[in-house]
């Protein structure tokens, strides 16, 4: 089975964090987002992925070798292609086409997910959905009686069903929906001014194929900083008693951890109290400090500082006060 990951988007609301690194390598638990993304889905599916294609921008030569480290530790092949236009994500999708062979898996990688990706191989293709307040903002499906999805809507504003399309799907048939996307995009049929993967779900379902919805549990977004920050809360809530989140080469000299924290490799807190939820990256240094419900990203170097509810970047040099903050990478405050 193949994985592909569309993750080409600017990360605009992350904003100044997605001015050096691609939204998905944010750390959440310790890990990549995309990393917790991939490991998730591979712990639970009924096969063996043996390649990660990930759709990227222009990020450059260090990002790529990063993600295809992260399909090599999960045994698969990494694959890099690249969207160079915002078309849709139907086109994003259609970037990957030659990795779309056989049974395909795609995960959007700006959302995290608590779910059992357990399903039938066998089915033509399931669409993960769960049930939202507003569901206006979201692409949905409708569902019939016998749990076999009858529409595939993109947006609407009028009322059409509750079932948001979250960003994971299964197809049996890889090249059935690359063909499909190659005759949207041939003949111009766009949706909202992109190509969207909807419509090419709408077209192989006209064509006789039959998608199934399956639920999610949990739907935790990422799309800006305090719901990154809720989401590495509730992924440590999750993860702490399944790994080993404080790295054995960290010092943890005369301080307080306050679980659930992950604190990564090199890692040196002095004279501190941390927790709890907080991330700690590789090579920082938190110094006569107390933090909690935060990120603190790798290389950076915090001091007689007071933070709550703060995601702070790389090669960061911080001291101040009580605050929450926001700072990027290479910042010095």
């Amino acid at each position: 089975m193949n994985l592909i990951i569309p993750m080409a988007g600017r990360g605009s609301r992350l904003r100044p964090h997605t001015l050096t690194i691609p939204k998905p390598l944010l750390p959440i638990a310790g890990k990549p987002m995309v990393q917790r993304l991939v490991e998730d889905i591979a712990a639970s599916l009924p096969e063996k992925i043996e390649e990660i294609a990930f759709v990227v921008g222009d990020f450059g030569q260090e990002v790529e070798n990063r993600l295809c480290d992260i399909a090599r530790q999960l045994g698969a092949v990494g694959r890099i292609y690249r969207q160079n236009a915002p078309l849709g994500v139907g086109h994003a999708i259609y970037c990957a086409r030659e990795s779309m062979t056989g049974r395909c898996m795609i995960a959007f990688s700006d959302t995290l997910f608590r779910a059992t990706f357990a399903f039938d191989p066998d089915e033509d293709g399931i669409i993960w959905v769960k049930s939202v307040p507003d569901p206006v903002s979201f692409g949905v499906v409708k569902v019939s009686e016998d749990n076999v999805i009858t529409d595939f809507v993109e947006k609407s504003p009028v009322f059409i069903s509750d079932l948001a399309i979250v960003g994971i799907y299964y197809i049996r048939n890889g090249q059935q929906l690359r063909d499909e996307l190659a005759y949207m995009l041939d003949n111009d049929i766009k949706d909202k001014g992109e190509f969207q993967l909807t419509t090419a779900l709408e077209g192989l379902k006209q064509k006789g194929l039959r998608f199934r919805p399956a639920n999610i549990e949990e739907w935790l977004d990422c799309g800006n900083k305090d719901n990154v920050l809720a989401t590495n809360r509730r992924m440590l809530e999750l993860k702490h008693q399944e790994e080993e989140l404080i790295d054995e080469s960290a010092e943890v000299i005369d301080s307080v951890i306050i679980p659930p924290c992950s604190i990564g490799a090199g890692a040196v807190v002095r004279n501190s109290v941390i927790g709890p939820f907080v991330s700690v990256g590789s090579n920082s240094g938190l110094h006569r400090s107390v933090i909690s419900s935060s990120i603190v990203q790798s290389e950076t170097v915090i001091h007689n500082a007071n933070l709550i509810n703060s995601l702070i970047g790389n090669n960061v040099d911080y001291s101040g006060e009580a605050s929450e903050i926001s700072l990027g990478d290479y910042s010095k405050m």
